[in-house]
Formats: C-alpha cells, structure tokens, sequence
C-alpha cells in the first residue's frame, strides 16, 4: 500500500532531525533555551471572554496547493495579522514541503507583541528545543502523527519548556488519547491529512465531543465570514487561518472581512 502524504512527511521528517542533531547538538540546544526570549501566554490570549479568537497563519505554500503567495514576506506578513486584530501567529517551519523555516519564526517572534506558534510536524523532543530556542511559545503536536506515549511525552516536555501544545486531532478516535495526554488546548483539523480532503463540519460534529473546559480550535478551509460565524455559534473558541488570507492582495482587508470588521 502507497504511503499517505503524512506518512512521507513524517519520514522526511525523521531523516531532517537525525541531520539537524549532527549540525547542532542537543546540550548547544539547550543553552540557547536558556538565552531565548521568556515564552508569551498562547493559550490565555485564546481563552479570554469575547469573539471568536484567530490565529493567523504565516504560510508561503503547502503540498496541496502548492506556492500560495509568491511575493511571501513572513514578518510584514505577521506585522498586518497583529495590526488588524488575530490573537496569535502561527508560522510553518517545515521546509520540503510547506517552504517554511525556523528563521521565519525567528524574524516573526522578534517583529510582533504576540504569542507565536511553530507548525510543524513534532515527532522528537529535539524539535521542541529548537521552537523554544528560536523562540516560539507554543508548538503543534499532531495526534495522527504520535503514538500514546509519544503524544504524552511530548505534551508535557512542552509544558515544561514553558510553551503552550496545541494539539490536533482528525479522526475522532483519537480524542480519548488527546484528553488523557492532558491537552486543554485542542485543534480539530478539517483537513484529513492522509488524503488531504477538508470539510468545515468536521469542527461542529467534534464540538459536541470535546469538553467545555477545554479551548477548542478550528483548522483549515475557513474562508468566509459566515464559515467562522457558524463556528462562534457552535462555541467554538478559536480558528487556525492561513491559506485564505495568504491568497488575498490585501491581507489587513481580509483578516478584517473574517473577523466581521
């Protein structure tokens, strides 16, 4: 059976860290920890009373649409996402196949006030050394990615890192083993990353599943304002945007329209 584009990226992925470990080692890792900027509160600025809260995602391709913006200035991008009104910035790192990089949230986190994401594919605890070393204050950990005691291992090494884990799930089969990670901040992905379909109900039919006092999260193929006001009626706390922002020549003008400005 041919592999799924998850499971190629999660291959790649394994093959980049074994590189990265030679080029830099864990204990130089570490003291850049030490050195980096203290990790801003992700997970409060999505919690507070009010509107449904956005986080902008600053993201120059992905495999399933390949280039998305060609003229693709990551801070000025993330500077517009903070002027016009989102609550945290999420900046894709994966190189092969997003064309992301760690530089980009690098440059991000140092131009913008607000707490900033490294989307990426996290399979070891070296890649959580490098968000926080590069400064990121929250980082995804993808369940369809992590066996039980990786998912749990990761979580609580990114809390003890100081950062918050956002942590997303497809399949609803993998919600039991989110919730007994400890996850309070929990994505639904309306993409499945397996065949890279998206669906918007997706988000509503898991609302019902996942616990009130949990911080809840809808990701991709939010376009319209009437697709994030089914959301904030579903009591749906946050939305994940990048491509349908992106895509636009005026991004302030979109972030606005979205968030019904």
């Amino acid at each position: 059976m041919a592999a799924t584009i998850l499971e190629k990226i999660v291959e790649e992925k394994r093959r980049e860290i074994a590189a990265a470990r030679t080029a830099v080692s864990e204990q130089q890792l570490r003291k850049a920890v030490e050195d980096a900027p203290a990790p801003r509160d992700f997970f409060q600025a999505l919690a507070t009373d009010g509107p449904i809260r956005l986080i902008a995602e600053v993201k120059k391709a992905s495999p399933s649409a390949g280039i998305i913006r060609e003229d693709f200035d990551p801070v000025a991008i993330a500077k517009i996402y903070e002027t016009h009104g989102a609550s945290c910035i999420s900046v894709l790192t994966d190189e092969k196949f997003f064309q992301g990089h760690l530089d980009y949230l690098r440059a991000v986190r140092a131009a913008v006030d607000l707490p900033v994401l490294r989307k990426d594919f996290i399979v070891d605890s070296y890649q959580l050394l490098e968000a926080r070393a590069a400064g990121a204050d929250a980082v995804l950990l993808i369940a369809e990615c992590l066996d039980d005691c990786a998912l749990r291992k990761l979580h609580n090494e990114t809390v003890a890192l100081g950062m918050t884990p956002l942590v997303e799930l497809y399949d609803p089969a993998n919600l039991s083993r989110v919730l007994e990670a400890g996850a309070t901040l929990i994505g639904v992905n309306n993409r499945n990353l397996h065949t890279f379909e998206v669906d918007l109900e997706h988000t509503l039919r898991m609302r019902r599943e996942i616990p009130n006092d949990c911080v809840l999260v809808g990701e991709s193929g939010i376009k319209t304002r009437a697709d994030v006001e089914r959301l904030q009626q579903a009591k749906v706390d946050a939305i994940l945007v990048g491509e349908s922002l992106i895509r636009e020549a005026d991004i302030g003008a979109a972030v606005d329209t979205l968030l019904g400005r």
